[in-house]
């Protein structure tokens, strides 16, 4: 497979499966499992960084009025309701923060294609996906314990085939919050955290001397940049209608071939 090929592929994988909820994590590592080389992450930390950067734009252009009203907000004094809610984003980043940094090594070995731990942790997402389709919504507001919550089950979705955004939006409507509110604060939340692993990537001082082509890495980035664009405005409008039952399924159903694969 050329490597122009390949660089579409993930992106379209990462931009698809960074919104929806099906894990991004779990099904790069079952894309590498199936190219046969570590495509993403490991050895291609450069590749990781652009692919994360292009769904972490097409974040910030979807909720740009939203992004646009919260900096606004935090000047003003009259109205602290963007202030608190910045507050509450930046609650919800502590717990996947402090795991993030305290069990990297140990979370590394995790993302070694190691399929049938994928495998069963995709069919833990579809289990929680089911849950959250059955839950009703009552239109609550998040609140400062939830934020700790969702936050917690961010934490969670840094293993490999749970789905951060499904973890997150299903653990805020299994709190009773409201739809379209908890798809928001699921999507904004993890926008600072993405940056700053980018971040401590780029320090890294192996970074640089991977030497990925630049072809390469354009084209991984402009497909994941455009998949997630469409990805999250389709997202959000399924979080809506309370179609969370689709990615149930599809999630088991993958979890349950990628387990069956392993075994085989």
């Amino acid at each position: 497979m050329s490597a122009f090929l390949e660089a579409i592929i993930l992106g379209i994988i990462q931009g698809l499966t960074e919104f929806l909820p099906v894990s991004s994590s779990g099904h790069l590592e079952l894309a590498n499992a199936i190219l046969g080389k570590q495509q993403v992450g490991g050895e291609n930390m450069q590749m990781t960084v652009v692919l994360h950067f292009a769904t972490a734009l097409s974040t910030i252009v979807i909720f740009r009025k939203d992004i646009l009203d919260i900096i606004k907000g935090l000047f003003d004094n009259k109205d602290r309701s963007h202030q608190y809610f910045s507050l509450k984003i930046i609650l919800s980043m502590i717990p996947a923060a402090t795991v993030g940094l305290l069990f990297e090594d140990q979370l590394e070995q995790l993302f070694t294609g190691n399929t049938l731990f994928v495998g069963m942790m995709l069919i833990l997402t579809g289990a929680l996906l089911y849950l959250a389709d059955k839950a009703k919504s009552t239109g609550k507001e998040v609140g400062w314990k939830d934020s700790v919550l969702i936050g917690l089950a961010q934490a969670i979705a840094i293993l490999p085939g749970i789905s951060r955004s499904g973890a997150t939006i299903s653990t805020s409507v299994l709190l009773k919050i409201d739809r379209t509110k908890a798809a928001r604060f699921s999507f904004l939340m993890v926008v600072p955290l993405i940056f700053g692993k980018m971040a401590k990537d780029l320090m890294d001082p192996t970074f640089f001397e991977q030497g990925q082509s630049l072809t390469y890495l354009g084209t991984g980035f402009i497909t994941s940049f455009l998949t997630g664009l469409l990805a999250c405005s389709w997202m959000i409008k399924l979080v809506k209608q309370s179609k969370l039952i689709y990615f149930a399924i599809y999630c088991m159903l993958i979890g349950a071939l990628a387990i069956a694969i392993n075994i085989l």
